[in-house]
């Protein structure tokens, strides 16, 4: 799933070739991927572009009609989904329900772009609307992690009296926004910090620690994903973890076994040297977890 990182790459790259440029075209080849009416995706057409962000995982493309006002495509790519970058949009014709094509946008110089999705679980979701916060996923996020006013204490207190899991508090976005299963693996390492460990009990020198390690990580990771064109950002993202998807592989700091903990449909990676005092976490397909 592409996470804060690798869609502020995304970001970076639109930013720097569709401003400027108007809208030709916006074909929508999977429907259940357009999650708004109002107003149609066919407002867009003949809009000018004015700038590209990020709200957490959410692009926003924001452009400006003919009588000057605001219309964004947003659009958050899921689980599986990416976006495909054209100097020249092909010619060719996208059929509905024969293609992972979701969405293709053409842009006035001929460039353009298409939202792909892999897989049968469709989860890639589109937005035509006047203003983000109209998009439920935007308005109900939590701060951004990197943004200047995001100091320690506004971190500790987002973790106070929350008897929950620091993994899940890191991975949902009502509460930190843009964080996903790869960079809470990858934090929470950093910060030598388990998995399991509850948010409300953390003291002064853990909380000191993960809020570190969460901008540091994080602040990382999008310089390294600064000026990679989209289809260089997967292997990119891939690279620089050092546990996250490398089970069975030697920690990168101590040399002990990434060991992997199992769910329903992800995983979590983790060095129980590092992070849990050598102990090694159950694996959730066999037995509840260990506390």
């Amino acid at each position: 799933m592409p996470e804060m990182p690798e869609v502020q790459g995304l970001v970076d790259f639109l930013s720097g070739r569709v401003t400027g440029l108007r809208i030709q075209r916006a074909s929508v080849a999977n429907i259940a991927a357009l999650k708004t009416y109002d107003p149609p995706i066919t407002a867009l057409v003949g809009t000018a572009i004015t700038g590209v962000s990020r709200h957490g995982k959410f692009v926003d493309i924001t452009a400006r009609t003919a009588a000057d006002e605001p219309l964004h495509l947003v659009f958050h790519l899921a689980k599986a989904g990416w976006l495909r970058w054209y100097d020249a949009l092909p010619a060719t014709i996208i059929k509905p329900g024969r293609t992972p094509i979701a969405l293709r946008v053409a842009l006035d110089d001929g460039s353009g772009f298409d939202l792909t999705e892999a897989g049968t679980k469709k989860s890639l979701a589109v937005y035509a609307a006047r203003d983000p916060q109209e998009v439920p996923g935007i308005a109900r996020l939590g701060p951004d992690p990197l943004d200047p006013a995001f100091d320690r204490d506004a971190f500790a207190a987002l973790l106070g009296g929350r008897r929950t899991q620091i993994k899940g508090v890191l991975r949902d976005q009502s509460i930190i926004a843009g964080i996903g299963n790869a960079y809470s693996d990858e934090i929470l390492h950093v910060a030598k910090m388990s998995p399991y460990a509850l948010a409300a009990t953390l003291d002064d020198d853990e909380i000191d620690r993960l809020y570190a390690a969460t901008r540091t990580t994080l602040a990382e990771a999008v310089a390294a994903a600064s000026g990679k064109p989209p289809a260089d950002l997967k292997d990119a993202k891939r690279r620089g973890m050092q546990v996250h998807g490398r089970r069975g592989e030697k920690c990168p700091v101590c040399g002990d076994e990434v060991r992997s903990v199992f769910f329903a449909d992800n995983s979590l990676e983790y060095c129980a040297t590092c992070q849990t005092g050598g102990k090694v976490l159950a694996d959730r397909r066999l037995s509840r977890l260990l506390k």
